[in-house]
């Protein structure tokens, strides 16, 4: 197989070189092409010599995904794109702008081993991890399609499909590509990694010695119901989860965020607001809450506006920092957790359809949404 460039750090590049009887250097030079001036032809690096371009092409790729498709909103706030990957499988990132924010939502595995209730991604449970290069080439493709435009990605979240700490080592390696300021360059305080609680991956990531912010999938105020509302939450007990995530508030000094989402008759009463109330009181962290956003073929309700506005009241009382935000993108069906499997499900249409260039948008409504929601209301936090 090609070494691919996008999965490559510099000192893995460089050690290609030296091995192909090349000066190091070379690789620095790669890379000022690449990430710098966006080109992605070997042949028009014009200050390598003929010879390497040659064995590059022939050796080396730069691990860029097929562009499928892309869908604008009407209020052209948010993009969606769908991607093939080499194996043929599907996987979608969400680019959404937000005053100067240009955020992208990333995937980090095909499907998910979470299996949330009110969530399309996990129906069919974890299919693969994403590799290193499948991740950083979601949102290098995407900045190059934005400095088109004259803008570029400023921030990141890794709340696309998947679970990111099962696929531990390769998200980590692409969080490292995106703040190496000879690679994508982005702020780290601008990157934002969200988990269902897988507490060892916590952990790990404390270590880490980052100032990325992290994102708890909470949903529940205690162990019992968050199980039901998350099967995958049985692997580990939220007074555990909790303990994790407040060391690596006190570690890292960043600040602790929950997403919670609503959903009518079953978390979102005045008891489970007065048990989350109390189970965060004093704690520096926000809890942003989600009204759910319907999902085919699951028997989910959205609450009624007096039920979130009295939740959010029992918050503010205990003064637990809230948000809540209105779903963006709806025209265009980009909504909290509705369309990966769908779009898998799509994969016979889509290899009938006319391919498309690399970035080059095409106007196409598709059945189905993403999880753009939960950026919207985080925009505040990160």
């Amino acid at each position: 197989m090609k070494l691919k460039i996008l999965g490559s750090s510099l000192e893995q590049l460089r050690d290609w070189f030296v091995s192909k009887g090349k000066k190091h250097f070379i690789a620095s030079q790669v890379f000022e092409w690449v990430f710098k001036k966006g080109e992605t032809e070997f042949s028009k690096m014009t200050n390598l010599s003929l010879e390497v371009r040659a064995q590059m092409a022939q050796e080396l790729e730069l691990g860029l995904l097929e562009l499928v498709r892309v869908q604008e909103s009407n209020d052209k706030e948010t993009t969606k794109f769908l991607w093939k990957l080499a194996d043929d499988r599907l996987v979608e990132s969400v680019l959404i702008r937000s005053g100067d924010r240009r955020t992208v939502c990333v995937s980090s595995q095909v499907g998910c081993p979470a299996r949330c209730a009110f969530c399309a991604s996990g129906r069919e449970g974890l299919i693969r991890n994403l590799e290193t290069h499948e991740i950083l080439a979601q949102v290098y493709q995407i900045d190059q399609w934005l400095k088109k435009e004259g803008e570029e990605v400023s921030h990141i979240v890794y709340m696309g499909m998947g679970e990111p700490f099962r696929n531990y080592d390769n998200v980590l390696a692409s969080v490292r590509a995106l703040i190496n300021p000879l690679m994508m360059g982005l702020s780290q305080r601008r990157i934002t990694v969200s988990t269902v609680g897988v507490v060892e991956g916590i952990h790990r990531f404390t270590e880490e010695g980052l100032k990325v912010n992290l994102v708890l999938s909470l949903h529940a105020p205690n162990q019992k119901l968050r199980q039901k509302i998350i099967p995958y939450a049985r692997e580990y007990a939220l007074e555990t989860i909790l303990d994790a995530m407040w060391h690596f508030a006190e570690v890292t000094g960043r600040d602790i965020t929950f997403e919670y989402t609503l959903l009518k008759g079953i978390n979102d009463g005045e008891e489970q607001a007065k048990e989350l109330a109390l189970l965060l009181k004093n704690k520096q962290c926000t809890v942003n809450l989600i009204p759910y956003n319907p999902v085919e073929g699951l028997r989910l309700e959205r609450p009624a506006t007096q039920a979130i506005t009295l939740f959010r009241e029992i918050l503010d009382k205990a003064k637990v920092i809230n948000t809540c935000r209105y779903t963006k993108g709806d025209d265009i069906a980009a909504a909290c957790g509705q369309l990966a499997m769908q779009e898998l499900n799509l994969k016979t249409a889509v290899g009938d359809a006319e391919s498309t260039q690399p970035f080059e948008p095409v106007s196409l409504a598709i059945e189905g949404a993403f999880t753009v929601s939960r950026l919207k209301i985080l925009q505040d936090a990160i």
